[in-house]
């Protein structure tokens, strides 16, 4: 799995902006799960601080790069660009049932999760 960004690597240019391009990826695809647990956290707690807008931001960022690239992370594209073989690094991280339905599972987890915070923002406790 890991091996195949070390792979492209190799002792040149484009390979070494390959590795740090999915780097970058895998660092943000990250950050972004942890934000989608934290906002699901805050919605169960009913959690509404400014780390919840923070999350939520980071999020609706995310989602606003996906949709002006027509659903296609713009890293991805470039690593492509400088060679990579598939520049995703979901295939790196998930399984590959889970890599190809990784942007509809987080959709419907980020509406689920809206609504949950939504129920508990205006519902007495």
């Amino acid at each position: 799995m890991a091996h195949s960004i070390f792979r492209e690597l190799g002792d040149n240019t484009k390979g070494s902006k390959v590795f740090l391009i999915k780097l970058a990826h895998a660092i943000i695809f990250f950050l972004m799960s942890l934000c989608l647990v934290y906002v699901l956290y805050c919605a169960l707690t009913r959690t509404y601080d400014w780390t919840l807008l923070l999350a939520l931001s980071a999020i609706s960022l995310e989602g606003l790069a996906l949709l002006l690239n027509h659903g296609r992370c713009p890293l991805t594209s470039l690593a492509e660009k400088y060679g990579a073989e598939k520049g995703s690094v979901t295939d790196i991280l998930l399984p590959r049932w889970m890599a190809r339905n990784v942007f509809r599972f987080s959709t419907i987890l980020v509406v689920i999760e809206l609504i949950l915070l939504a129920f508990g923002y205006f519902t007495v406790p």
